[in-house]
This record gives structure tokens, sequence and C-alpha cells, in this order.
């Protein structure tokens, strides 16, 4: 009776990774991944890479707006991710294949889902 309670521990313990949330890597493969490719690097004249993307690095603005709206053959993915996600993601990008750009917040996403209802903002995404 004692090895029952440890054992299940360990299964539980052993169980957690399987629930836990997805980070911005795990995003981008299941959602980006097949236009952009896992390196970054899009496929010429059809899909813009994002290593090396001045708009992937700059003024978060742009790529969160893109992502939330979609933009020429891109997708919205405002209705299917949620900002936390969309801010994961994002940071991802920002910071993987020799990028250069700082974390996206999720309040940051927040403010632009809501100026698209309410109108234009102040600066919220000025860090």
């Amino acid at each position: 009776m004692r090895l029952t309670i440890p054992l299940a521990a360990v299964l539980v313990l052993c169980a957690a990774p399987a629930f836990a949330a997805p980070d911005g890597k795990e995003l981008f493969a299941d959602n980006c991944s097949a236009c952009h490719q896992l390196t970054g690097k899009g496929i010429p004249g059809a899909f813009p890479a994002l290593a090396g993307s001045k708009v992937a690095q700059g003024d978060p603005k742009e790529p969160v707006t893109r992502v939330l709206k979609g933009r020429g053959g891109m997708p919205a993915f405002g209705a299917d991710l949620s900002d936390l996600e969309i801010a994961k993601v994002l940071t991802y990008v920002r910071s993987s294949w020799g990028n250069k750009g700082k974390p996206v917040q999720p309040a940051q996403v927040t403010a632009l889902r809501v100026a698209k209802v309410t109108g234009p903002k102040s600066s919220v995404l000025a860090h």
C-alpha cells in the first residue's frame, strides 16, 4: 500500500509536461512553419522569410497586426490564437535565426486587438 502513493505521484509528475501550454517554437511549428518553414527562410516568391526580416524584428505593432488580421495570403490568427499565444510565437520569431527583436508582451497584443475594435490608442507598444 505504501508504494501506491509514491507511484501515483511519479506518474502525475511524468504526465505533467503533456499538459503544459505550448511554447513559441511549438506554436510556430503548428501555425506558421508550413509557409515560413522551420528555418524561418520562407519559400522564395511565395512566402517571405522571417529570418533577418526587418518587419519581424522592428516595431512589434506591424507583426502583431499581421498575425491578428492576416495580410495578403497570410491567414488571420486573431480568432484562433490567444494574446499570450501570439506574444509567444512572435517572441520566438523575433529571437530566432539570428533575429534580435525584443520580446512581445501579451498586453501589446491585447492593445492592438482592442484598438482594432475601438479605434486608435496611445502607444502602448513603445517599450
